[in-house]
């Protein structure tokens, strides 16, 4: 999912004695937990691209306190009725819409029956004379399109969107893949040199497959 309610009051009360770093931590760490709707791992520290020994140690930190630890997996009761919610609207809302559907394919079966056995005034088929009901397609109906939204919020460079779902649907990407890549890809030194000039289109991107690129390597001094 790629949106959330973000409960103000609630969020201020609890989280009032942390420090601004800490609060942009827990954010990423809430913000990976709803776009992944899972519990969190070790690799959490590295999706949100906590590089510093002292950004792992908050993190590790928050985790400990905002989330509960079961095995190797960091939940957080929250996140998890708020997925659970989200998941039971789209599925009440598909349900909705195929009851309509249903209902307006009924319709049309019982139009034409009429129209075999009664005829109707000049002689011609139903279907040429009045145009089919439409199918309605519920609003959030696939997963991969949620996650689009996901990389179009992160990504720097917003131009051509249209083209760039047109190259999201084609890839299919995995979206913390994506995201694992734009976290040391958006501030390395090419995106960030002559304000993101050599940022490439999110339709490029996704066409080349740089979310599958890899981060480059620091070599030890010896």
């Amino acid at each position: 999912m790629h949106y959330y309610q973000h409960h103000i009051g609630d969020y201020r009360k609890d989280t009032s004695h942390l420090t601004l770093l800490e609060h942009g931590i827990y954010r990423q760490l809430l913000d990976l937990y709803y776009i992944s709707e899972k519990p969190l791992d070790a690799n959490a520290l590295r999706l949100i691209c906590a590089r510093t020994d002292e950004e792992q140690a908050m993190a590790m930190q928050l985790l400990n306190e905002f989330f509960t630890k079961k095995g190797d997996k960091y939940f957080h009761a929250r996140c998890d009725n708020e997925i659970q919610l989200y998941h039971g609207k789209s599925t009440k809302a598909k349900a909705s819409a195929k009851v309509r559907w249903n209902k307006n394919k009924d319709l049309q079966d019982a139009n034409a029956l009429r129209t075999d056995s009664e005829g109707n005034a000049n002689h011609k088929p139903l279907t040429i004379n009045h145009k089919p009901l439409t199918n309605i397609k519920p609003k959030r109906a696939e997963a991969l399109e949620d996650y689009f939204e996901d990389f179009w919020y992160k990504y720097p460079k917003k131009v051509g969107k249209q083209e760039a779902i047109k190259a999201w649907k084609k890839a299919k990407p995995d979206i913390l893949q994506v995201i694992d890549a734009l976290n040391w890809q958006i501030p390395s030194k090419q995106w960030q040199q002559e304000d993101g000039k050599y940022v490439p289109n999110p339709a490029t991107y996704l066409n080349q497959g740089r979310f599958m690129d890899e981060p480059p390597t620091i070599e030890a001094p010896f």
